[in-house]
């Protein structure tokens, strides 16, 4: 009873712990695939990308329908951008279940293990950087498949164009919009990575829960209209090859929506929670072995 205590009072004082270690074995096994398992590793982020493509042209559907119905003088677009963003909230629980890679959860991965001197910054940017080649590689397939049907056309389109005229102008504006891209890029990875920090954390047991959260985070950054770097990158490309885009604005746009995605999901997740949650000077202080 008496050697119990102390490990239940570390436990109510660094209650993400199982957090940070469930992102710890997450981030061995995707250190150990970019060395000598890159092709596989590639093709798993571009499953993901694959995904997001899938599911965000199933969105611009959604809402393309809606808008065409109208009550009153009034259209429904409204609703039909709360029913498509629920809508492609699945993306991120595929993604997750069949174990693909997104580039911005694996913001918060390899900050944690940063703080934890598991992964040092080349092959973290090594990491980073092959997800987000794998993820817009996906996109490109689809895009490339869309070139050749009628899904993206029409309506659809419509809603697609006016989407990427909205997040280039971000760009085009000035310093005003560089900034608002900035906020809403932050907050997009930090609602992602939150949603990804609960399924992690070991206190939601059953599938259902771990997904409603998912498609919760993903619903409030679509409908909101947060920005998403491989999202927009996938939009842009599709976008591109079916009507052409302002190529240097998307450019600049997903530098951006990096930046922003990396410190909401990077810092304020990811380096936040390894730092509240390290309780290495709390067992020293206790005269308690630590290991590394």
């Amino acid at each position: 009873m008496g050697a119990a205590a102390p490990a239940d009072a570390q436990s109510s004082l660094f209650p993400g712990k199982f957090f940070i270690s469930t992102a710890l074995e997450a981030l061995e096994t995707k250190t150990a695939m970019v060395g000598t398992l890159a092709r596989r590793y590639l093709q798993r982020a571009a499953m993901a990308g694959i995904i997001v493509g899938v599911l965000y042209a199933a969105y611009f559907t959604v809402v393309a329908a809606f808008g065409q119905v109208a009550v009153g003088e009034q259209s429904l677009r409204g609703i039909g951008k709360l029913v498509g963003a629920s809508l492609f909230g699945w993306a991120l629980v595929f993604i997750y279940y069949s174990k693909s890679e997104l580039l911005t959860s694996n913001m918060m991965i390899v900050s944690i293990g940063g703080y934890h001197k598991k992964v040092g910054p080349a092959r973290a940017l090594r990491l980073l950087t092959l997800c987000y080649v794998g993820n817009a590689l996906g996109g490109l397939l689809m895009a490339v498949l869309y070139k050749f049907s009628t899904l993206i056309s029409g309506s659809v389109l419509v809603e697609m164009q006016h989407s990427v005229d909205a997040k280039l102008a971000y760009v085009t504006s000035g310093p005003a919009g560089w900034s608002d891209l900035f906020v809403r890029a932050v907050l997009c990875n930090l609602m992602i990575n939150l949603a990804m920090l609960l399924v992690y954390n070991g206190i939601i047991k059953d599938d259902l829960t771990r997904s409603l959260v998912m498609v919760v985070s993903v619903l409030i950054f679509a409908f909101l209209g947060l920005e998403h770097s491989v999202a927009n990158t996938v939009l842009f490309t599709i976008v591109g090859l079916v009507s052409g885009i302002n190529v240097v604005a998307a450019a600049g746009n997903i530098a951006i929506a990096l930046l922003g995605n990396f410190v909401g999901g990077g810092l304020l997740i990811g380096l936040y929670y390894a730092y509240v949650n390290d309780d290495r000077a709390y067992l020293k202080g206790r005269g308690t072995s630590v290991g590394s």
